[in-house]
């Protein structure tokens, strides 16, 4: 519960943010064109609103709505969610949205997605000023990656090394690099101090999405960290931190997985445990719980056991390299789309729960806007697509405004709007409806 609630928080916090911002690129630039702005809300306010202030002599209310599903700009004299058929049946008023050039409309609608991809390369500069680049290199990764079975089945190897790609050297292990090795026809790794090349099959994206096993994960040996307290089994008999655990009953378990595989065998059972010390192989005996359990905690991070690398950046040299990490993720994620519109693309899609789990079940600021840099990344490009009810419907009519000089009128405006937020309600309950499914089909 405490888990579901810390990831629930961040969530909450994660969409604030990224709807206030979203939002005052809307409310600022149709100030900056004298477009008055009658509400203002982060979440949507259905019914009722959590919170709501009218500032004297303001023509705005600002307040917090109770549905999470977005923020609200209420634009004088525009067709939203609102729906104001009243005011739009009057004349139109020089306040109104739809009394201005067609140019202004365009850079009000496109200013909230504006807003989230500059906040995205803010937050991804930010991030590297205050916490730098640190990343395990593949070929620091000593004993290689276990692979799932979806990546077995095309002839990867648990412990293989990945190297490079047909198009690329792989240098850093991650959603890049995933990308990199589905988008490739081969993939050379090191198996056993030789190199190895695996052909990819073209439709290997998804076959992972099918599978849903992910791709890999980084093999490292158990190491003992520390110990939950003076009586554990393996402290009395003697085991250190530091220790590195390289045998259960003399079957070999060169890592994490094996040992945990050797130990669900033996609960409550006497074991011998080979370990290695300073260089040095010893043995020593004890008795398990009845979980199987050694009473240790492991040096559980990979980074604390291969080299890393670090790279710093000062104030001015962070803005660049933001950039540069905002435009390739950016990237990455528009190449993914492609695959929404396949059959395992489609069942992949995911919900809040989905986009929850992103966030880790401990508070780690540096994960945190990582996370929030990415989401208004998506946020951004999914606001942009030319979906009616969406930021891009309304630059799309925008754009054939501008193109034909003819300006579509307020009866097909009002019906595109109502198809518009008729597709995104039924998306919003298919992927949340993919969450559900995916939970209680574990």
């Amino acid at each position: 519960m405490e888990t579901f609630l810390i990831k629930a928080l961040q969530l909450v916090v994660s969409l604030s943010i990224l709807v206030l911002v979203h939002e005052l690129g809307h409310f600022l630039f149709a100030r900056i064109y004298k477009v008055r702005v009658e509400k203002f809300y982060i979440f949507f306010d259905a019914w009722f609103a959590l919170f709501r202030f009218k500032p004297k002599n303001s023509e705005t209310e600002y307040g917090i709505g109770w549905l999470p599903l977005g923020g609200y700009c209420k634009i004088s004299g525009m067709i939203d969610e609102s729906m104001d058929k009243e005011q739009m049946a009057g004349p139109p008023q020089p306040h109104e949205f739809r009394s201005k050039p067609a140019g202004p409309r365009l850079l009000i609608m496109t200013a909230g997605v504006l807003f989230n991809f500059i906040l995205a390369l803010f937050i991804y500069s930010m991030v590297l000023f205050t916490w730098g680049d640190t990343y395990l290199p593949l070929k620091n990764m000593k004993m290689g990656m276990d692979y799932s079975d979806t990546f077995h089945n095309v002839g990867f190897q648990d412990g293989d090394i990945l190297l490079r790609t047909d198009k690329a050297e792989l240098e850093r292990f991650g959603a890049d690099a995933l990308r990199a090795v589905v988008d490739a026809q081969t993939v050379t790794v090191l198996r056993q101090g030789a190199e190895t090349t695996i052909s990819i099959p073209g439709d290997m994206m998804q076959r992972v999405m099918r599978d849903r096993n992910g791709f890999a994960s980084v093999r490292y040996p158990m190491i003992v960290d520390s110990f939950n307290g003076d009586n554990s089994p393996a402290a009395v008999a003697g085991l250190l931190p530091g220790d590195i655990i390289i045998s259960i009953n003399d079957t070999p378990t060169p890592t994490i997985y094996d040992v945990r595989e050797e130990l669900n065998e033996r609960k409550n059972e006497e074991i011998t445990v080979g370990f290695s010390r300073n260089g040095v192989e010893q043995s020593l005996s004890f008795r398990t719980d009845t979980a199987g359990n050694m009473g240790i905690y492991i040096v559980n991070n990979p980074q604390r056991i291969y080299p890393t690398v670090t790279k710093t950046y000062n104030f001015f040299a962070s803005f660049p390299a933001g950039v540069g990490l905002g435009v390739n993720t950016l990237k990455g994620y528009v190449g993914d789309m492609k695959y929404i519109f396949t059959k395992e693309g489609a069942s992949s899609l995911g919900g809040f729960g989905a986009i929850g789990n992103l966030f880790p079940s401990l508070w780690d600021w540096r994960v945190f806007w990582m996370t929030t840099a990415l989401l208004s990344i998506i946020l951004a490009f999914m606001n942009i697509l030319p979906i009616p009810a969406l930021d891009g419907g309304h630059v799309m009519f925008l754009l054939y405004e501008i193109i034909t000089r003819r300006k579509p009128s307020d009866k097909f405006l009002e019906y595109a709007q109502i198809t518009g937020m008729i597709i995104l309600f039924a998306i919003l309950i298919y992927a949340n409806g993919n969450d559900l499914f995916r939970f209680f089909s574990k």
